[in-house]
């Protein structure tokens, strides 16, 4: 009787710590975790906006006029007329080449001529003469006709002695060597007592017309501004052009604005682009033929898609990629073509459109099909408004 009392009681107290253990390991255990909030995006509603259009295109700097002077007679330069980099005007003396030669040219050329001046005097007395003989038939027919044709000749020979005297006296006029065109002239190639040849490679000197100035630039014949740009120009619209000018610091634009006069007609098949030119003024000088600058074109406005360029990324293949926020509240990626830049925008022709949400920051931090909360994005242009 007292052993089984005795177990009784051992089983009790063994069921009783079973149970104290139990409750203590379940005051041990942890809450449930708490539900993650969605991760935080801002975005933006993408809208058509109305920007100024432009292209900037690699140019160089050409001048609008342009004159290579050679000489046009052989001799020895006897005087230089002009100084190096000096402004010359049109029929300006530049050079004096010895013309000794050419002006006794011309004194023969002038005693020809006097010569056949003289038995052209001869020969009408003489026809006149035969004239008179031949109604009376004093003389023959054919030496009466003889005397024409002789008098025909005397003639001829006037206009031949006069011919040479006025081709020995351009060789006199070439001797002197004038500017055909106003503009800057560049040093001499030649100092007096050079010999020069009408013939000769070198150019004496080279006169250029620095204003105004023409900027040549290259724009790809693949690219849908060169249809926007025929259609300006087949309906006469000015299309103004500013150029950019390097620098060490950056880039300024240049003091006076032009227009563009006209676009190629025919493709470099090389390049695969079409040369445009444009007219600026220039009348201090600063642009030089030769130099490279950008030149920045205004085609106008038009209504497009943009997209801040803080919001896409670039694929290693060249994809450009947003990410947008679909009408679950899920982020979603996509691909858009870029057609150019605008400020700090990309403009987009596909890939998103009006109405569409734009995650513009934290979308490093999401994945596709991760539930998002959007709060409003603003930009830094909109920061600084306020």
């Amino acid at each position: 009787m007292r052993v089984l009392l005795i177990g009784s009681l051992l089983c009790s107290l063994a069921m009783g710590g079973l149970g104290t253990l139990s409750v203590a390991a379940e005051e041990k255990q942890p809450p449930p975790a708490a539900a993650k909030p969605p991760q935080e995006v801002a975005t933006v509603r993408l809208v058509r906006q109305r920007i100024a259009v432009e292209r900037t295109l690699p140019g160089r700097v050409r001048a609008f006029r342009q004159s290579v002077v050679r000489p046009q007679v052989d001799g020895i330069v006897t005087r230089r007329l002009f100084e190096e980099g000096a402004e010359v005007k049109p029929g300006q003396q530049l050079y004096q080449i010895d013309d000794t030669r050419y002006r006794a040219v011309v004194k023969s050329a002038l005693a020809d001529l006097r010569s056949a001046q003289a038995n052209l005097k001869a020969v009408k007395a003489r026809a006149k003469r035969y004239q008179e003989m031949v109604k009376a038939n004093a003389i023959s027919r054919q030496e009466y006709d003889d005397v024409v044709a002789s008098l025909d000749q005397a003639q001829a020979a006037i206009g031949v002695a006069q011919a040479k005297v006025d081709l020995a006296q351009v060789d006199v006029d070439f001797s002197k060597v004038y500017a055909p065109i106003a503009g800057r002239i560049s040093r001499s190639s030649v100092s007096e007592g050079a010999l020069v040849t009408a013939n000769q490679a070198q150019a004496l000197a080279t006169i250029t017309a620095l204003n105004p100035i023409y900027v040549d630039m290259q724009q790809s014949a693949s690219d849908q501004a060169v249809i926007d740009l025929h259609t300006q120009l087949r309906h006469q619209a000015e299309i103004p052009v500013h150029v950019l000018l390097e620098h060490g610091s950056g880039s300024t634009v240049y003091a006076h604005a032009g227009k563009l006069k006209f676009s190629e007609v025919t493709m470099d098949e090389s390049t695969g682009s079409i040369t445009l030119r444009a007219e600026l003024p220039n009348p201090d000088g600063h642009l030089l033929p030769g130099l490279f600058v950008r030149a920045r074109l205004a085609l106008g406005h038009k209504e497009v898609l943009l997209v801040p360029q803080r919001a896409a990324t670039r694929t290693p293949q060249g994809e450009v990629k947003v990410w947008l926020v679909d009408a679950e509240q899920q982020a979603q990626q996509r691909t858009i073509q870029v057609e150019a830049a605008h400020q700090d925008s990309w403009v987009v022709s596909q890939g998103v459109a009006v109405g569409d949400e734009l995650i513009v920051e934290g979308y490093q931090r999401v994945k596709a099909g991760q539930v998002v909360k959007t709060v409003p994005w603003e930009s830094a242009s909109s920061q600084q408004g306020n």
